[in-house]
């Protein structure tokens, strides 16, 4: 047991700089929809939003190559195990570039997919289409991108997170407004600024690692290719995956149900959708510290940590998802004004600001919850609870949808986020005294 201690300096430590590095995700998306905005077409708007459903529909099921790679690794930096950390960075790299090559080759394939999932017109169709083929081009980098983001903050390195992800979303929006604005390529120039931006960061975030592992022993190939670390691994992320292509499964649907309400009310969704991921991301900072913590704590077997970390993330968590509401609640409509020049888009976003303004609320505990089981890698529990949650949110949306219409679709989002974050909180106990009896 190597005993450390959890205080609100060493929370606040992780969490803002991750807040702020997570941020500039879906402010790259605000830019992206601002760019294609401009242009006052709904159809391409719409198009942009199904593309992005598409692009995370996909790349999101491999997120296990940042989560799980954080929470192995942070437990290995909890036993104080340097080669361990090393091995699990090489095995997430293979997995990166092997996955991506494949996903690269397959983007005609994917593009199909999602043009026959979604069920658009045939404008939104063909933008998606465009939009797809390109940024799965960035397949390999976007994978080994997170593998690196995974080992920094496993070890608890939030600053070099934070200029890691400030890299790549900063070249992706400067690429995506020279592109997609000045240029004049539209959908395309967004597509061809984030295959632009992930390539920069990950020669970049390799170039920091591989220096890093130079003034290191040297990793002896038999721990590399550990079968039993290798079965852990693939275990731990088969869960990850599951989980995560059902959250995804989750808001495609949420995409797919607005685009049958017409392609305005898809636009108008996926305008406010923003609000969603900006609160998300913002609460994604201190789950990432209860990950990075949790997983420490397991490593180390000292449970008054991990009961701490519990506690001031949640506090924390809480206070910030109300200041975020309060937010999206008074600047709402400045918001969507900018976002978009389409009136009728608009209108029919102003309706719903409320129901995405309260998302951050309904889904602190979601994201606290995701970042705790991650850390101490109880992935078969985080799995169980996200396919029930799943279930829950697809029986709400064809009850509350067919009365509700769009209010009842956003109300089952709700439904979505609770489900998931309760479901887990029901469960730690049980795994909690399991760990740390051992």
């Amino acid at each position: 047991m190597k005993p450390f201690e959890v205080t609100n300096r060493v929370v606040l430590s992780i969490a803002i700089p991750m807040t702020l590095a997570y941020l500039t995700t879906p402010l790259l998306g605000l830019v992206d929809t601002a760019v294609v905005g401009q242009f006052g077409n709904a159809a391409l708007l719409g198009g942009l939003a199904a593309g992005a459903i598409v692009f995370d529909l996909v790349f999101t099921t491999f997120n296990f190559l940042r989560s799980g790679t954080t929470g192995l690794v942070a437990q290995a930096y909890g036993r104080d195990d340097r080669m361990e950390e090393q091995a699990v960075f090489w095995r997430a790299c293979a997995i990166a570039v092997a996955a991506g090559v494949v996903l690269a080759l397959a983007a005609p394939l994917l593009s199909l997919f999602g043009r026959w999932f979604m069920g658009a017109d045939a404008e939104v169709s063909a933008a998606m289409d465009l939009y797809v083929r390109i940024r799965l081009l960035a397949a390999p980098f976007s994978l080994l991108n997170y593998a690196i983001l995974g080992y920094v903050l496993g070890r608890g390195e939030a600053a070099l997170g934070l200029g890691l992800q400030f890299l790549l979303n900063g070249v992706n929006v400067a690429l995506s407004i020279a592109l997609g604005l000045w240029a004049g390529w539209g959908v395309a120039g967004v597509a061809w600024g984030t295959v632009g931006g992930e390539l920069i960061a990950v020669v970049v975030g390799m170039a920091i690692v591989l220096r890093r592992f130079r003034s290191q022993p040297r990793l002896p190939r038999s721990q590399l290719f550990d079968t039993a670390a290798f079965r852990r691994m693939l275990a731990l992320n088969g869960d990850i995956m599951i989980r995560s292509f059902s959250l995804l499964a989750a808001f495609a649907l949420f995409t797919r149900q607005g685009a049958q309400f017409g392609t305005v009310t898809l636009a108008a969704n996926a305008v406010l959708m923003n609000f969603f991921l900006v609160g998300g991301y913002f609460l994604d900072g201190f789950a990432t510290a209860a990950e990075q913590l949790a997983g420490r704590a397991v490593g180390a077997r000292y449970a008054p940590a991990f009961r701490a970390a519990l506690k001031l993330t949640a506090v924390w968590g809480f206070a910030l998802s109300f200041v975020a509401t309060a937010v999206f609640l008074v600047f709402g409509q400045s918001v969507i004004d900018v976002i978009t020049t389409a009136e009728d888009v608009r209108i029919a976003a102003q309706a719903f600001i409320p129901w995405a303004a309260f998302t951050a609320l309904s889904g602190v505990l979601a994201f606290q919850m995701d970042g705790v089981f991650i850390g101490a890698t109880w992935s078969r529990d985080m799995r169980n609870m996200m396919l029930l949650s799943l279930l829950a949110f697809v029986a709400s949306l064809l009850a509350l949808t067919h009365w509700f219409g769009n209010h009842g679709l956003w109300a089952s989002l709700h439904v979505f986020l609770l489900v998931r974050g309760f479901s887990l909180l029901s469960v730690l106990p049980r795994r909690a005294r399991e760990t740390f009896r051992r």
